[in-house]
């Protein structure tokens, strides 16, 4: 494995699903259903990790289906297979910066009080885990060329990276913090994550690994 080049990847994958979960929908849901269903923080915090490990699954799941689809379509490909990658890469990189900035609403669990703690915690797990993590998709096929220890790697930071994040906003939005000063996240978050995928696809087309 070109260790280099892989630890290029694997922070700047780190980067991106760090910054996906910054996003409001991430964790602001967990805090506003958490102060009306009167959870500890130890228990709002418990079903943000819960939620965010069923986001992480699924985004996990979906990286092993394109790299099992990678593997197959390589022996065809030949040489050309990292230009294949590269070149995704860099047009789903244009795709999110040419759709620019994105509402990212709020979801409905996050403006409505449940009967139950269990009503309450389902809708919140099942939001999160059916809204999986696409910008990172496309390091599993960055990675793909380095085997399976890279794959599992990138999950490893997948689970890191979402986990801090879920964690660390909405710990500080329950300790009072109500103005974290992420307009600029929803605002540039696709730009910045487009910028990221363009960069990293030049690297794998143009840097054979």
């Amino acid at each position: 494995m070109n260790s280099t080049f892989f630890t290029s990847i694997a922070v700047t994958g780190f980067a991106v699903a760090f910054l996906h979960a910054a996003l409001p929908t991430h964790w602001l849901p967990f805090v506003l259903v958490g102060r009306a269903q009167k959870w500890s923080t130890g228990r709002t915090l418990g079903v943000t990790l819960l939620a965010g490990l069923g986001h992480v699954g699924l985004t996990i799941a979906l990286g092993l289906g394109l790299v099992v689809a990678g593997l197959a379509l390589e022996p065809r490909l030949g040489g050309l297979f990292h230009w294949v990658v590269g070149g995704l890469m860099v047009a789903v990189g244009l795709f999110y910066i040419a759709r620019g900035r994105h509402n990212h609403a709020l979801p409905e669990a996050g403006r409505r009080s449940y009967a139950s703690d269990r009503a309450a915690i389902i809708a919140l797990v099942t939001l999160l885990t059916l809204s999986p993590c696409e910008a990172f998709l496309p390091y599993y096929l960055a990675g793909m060329q380095h085997g399976w220890q890279a794959f599992l790697v990138l999950s490893a930071v997948l689970l890191a990276a979402t986990s801090a994040g879920m964690l660390i906003f909405t710990s500080l939005s329950l300790a009072g913090f109500k103005r974290l000063g992420l307009q600029w996240v929803e605002r540039y978050e696709e730009t910045i994550l487009g910028v990221a995928l363009v960069l990293v696809g030049f690297a794998v087309a143009f840097f054979k690994t």
